[in-house]
């Protein structure tokens, strides 16, 4: 991958992580789950300190790197290999990634931070709701990132030479 190709991924992960916080965000406003993964994350930092070290701040720097990687990970090894235009590709990322999430990722973060939800949510106060909540997520991330690649002018067969 050239470092033109790196840093217009990262840059496009960016921008899809920020629409995908904002997009957990306004949910409320429908009234769907909010979801503040930066707090969440914040929180399974601070679980294993005594005291409270680390800041919103840090879980929020944590929430992008995950984003920014994300991208990374599209562009150097699926992009290439998932058929169809940059909406279809975003929204199979989008399922994708809410499936890793909802099955992998937020059961073990939630249960570093000494409250696990279970799988898919299967032990929250809403699992239906945080499902749809994190779909609605993830599908804009997926949508937003793949529409910045295309703008951006990255080309996910040319990123592995």
């Amino acid at each position: 991958m050239s470092s033109s190709t790196f840093w217009r991924t990262v840059i496009c992960g960016i921008i899809a992580t920020f629409v995908m916080m904002m997009l957990a965000f306004v949910q409320g406003g429908f009234g769907l789950a909010t979801l503040d993964i930066g707090h969440i994350l914040k929180e399974s930092f601070n679980h294993v300190h005594s005291g409270e070290p680390y800041s919103i701040l840090w879980g929020n720097v944590a929430f992008y790197i995950m984003g920014i990687i994300l991208a990374l990970i599209w562009v150097a090894f699926l992009a290439s290999r998932i058929p169809g235009n940059w909406l279809v590709q975003g929204l199979i990322y989008g399922v994708i990634i809410s499936v890793v999430a909802g099955g992998i990722v937020s059961p073990l973060i939630t249960a570093a931070a000494g409250d696990p939800i279970g799988l898919f949510y299967s032990d929250s106060w809403a699992p239906m709701a945080l499902i749809i909540a994190g779909l609605i997520m993830h599908l804009g991330y997926g949508i937003v990132l793949t529409l910045c690649l295309k703008k951006a002018g990255v080309d996910p067969k040319l990123a592995l030479r």
